[in-house]
């Protein structure tokens, strides 16, 4: 069994659609996303709309969240994604469940299993990634026993085994890496064989240039360094 693992599309579609026709040449059983598809300037209309055609399994991310329910203090980007759905792309977004068992061995979420704002292997410190001790991250996967737990959230590609021989693994993110170093697409294949689940983290080249020069052209300069370097401006998004 192989499955492709996206999460973190942050309105990218340009990024989405290279790592789609990467997928279409690896000969994958399922593809699934790991939430926060919209919450970005380029073209999150469009990305409701390939999402809603694809009908991926899912789960939803906390900026998903913030965009259907709202918050005390929304950040920009989700209250003006917000104004911008009709109501079938604000359907479907609220439909997408916190999480999500597949095939009674592949647990799906965004953050944590328990929570879709928390992370689960990686923390910033200031600007840098940093992994969280093996303590941490062993009682945040306690009580889910599934073979393999896909996360997201961080935006951080990694894969790592738990004492107990469980996987668990972050694709990075299809349409906004920070604090990676690359523009590029980011992307996860797992698949299952005699010895056990092996993960691929991928990364896709795309015209990273055309969905910067969309997030500049709506007013949002600082998203368009973070899509153009890999790294996000010390002034935020």
């Amino acid at each position: 069994m192989r499955i492709a693992v996206l999460s973190d599309v942050h309105g990218n579609l340009e990024a989405l659609d290279a790592v789609l026709d990467d997928i279409a040449r690896q000969g994958v059983e399922q593809t699934v996303a790991l939430g926060d598809f919209l919450s970005g300037p380029s073209d999150p209309l469009g990305v409701a709309d390939r999402f809603i055609e694809l009908g991926l399994p899912s789960v939803r991310g906390n900026h998903d969240r913030y965009i259907t329910d709202g918050r005390d203090k929304d950040w920009h980007i989700d209250a003006l994604v917000r104004g911008l759905l009709d109501a079938r792309q604000r359907q479907w977004l609220a439909s997408v469940p916190a999480t999500l068992l597949l095939e009674g061995d592949v647990f799906l979420c965004h953050g944590t299993p328990r929570d879709d704002n928390t992370s689960f292997m990686d923390t910033m410190v200031g600007t840098t990634p940093t992994m969280h001790p093996r303590d941490y991250i062993e009682a945040e996967a306690a009580g889910f026993d599934h073979e393999v737990l896909l996360c997201g959230h961080t935006h951080v590609p990694r894969s790592l085994r738990l004492a107990d021989g469980r996987l668990v693994v972050n694709p990075g993110s299809v349409g906004l890496p920070m604090e990676i170093g690359s523009p590029d697409a980011r992307y996860a294949i797992i698949e299952k064989r005699r010895a056990g689940w092996n993960t691929e983290l991928r990364a896709v080249a795309y015209d990273h240039a055309a969905a910067a020069k969309q997030a500049l052209d709506k007013g949002y300069p600082y998203w368009a360094e973070a899509l153009t370097w890999g790294w996000a401006s010390p002034k935020g998004l």
